[in-house]
């Protein structure tokens, strides 16, 4: 996951939690298609995961946590999950 690709989703403002599942499903069915390249499935999967994290982030940031605090958790969160 890389921070700078979720905040500028999240900043950005195009797009709402619908539109993101949506293209986290389209992501999907295309990592589903046959022939793909182990880089093409690689690229997918970052993609899906920048945009869930974007997703988790929009949420919390809708309870109230501002911004920076709700980019800072999620990462925290994910480098925690990889260390153990």
């Amino acid at each position: 996951m890389k921070l700078p690709i979720i905040k500028q989703i999240i900043e950005s403002g195009q797009f709402d939690e619908d539109y993101l599942e949506e293209a986290v499903e389209v992501l999907l069915c295309v990592s589903e298609a046959r022939g793909l390249s182990d880089e093409e499935m690689d690229v997918i999967g970052e993609l899906v995961s920048n945009i869930s994290g974007a997703q988790e982030v929009m949420a919390e940031i809708r309870q109230g946590t501002p911004q920076r605090d709700a980019l800072n958790g999620f990462m925290q969160r994910v480098v925690g999950s990889i260390d153990k």
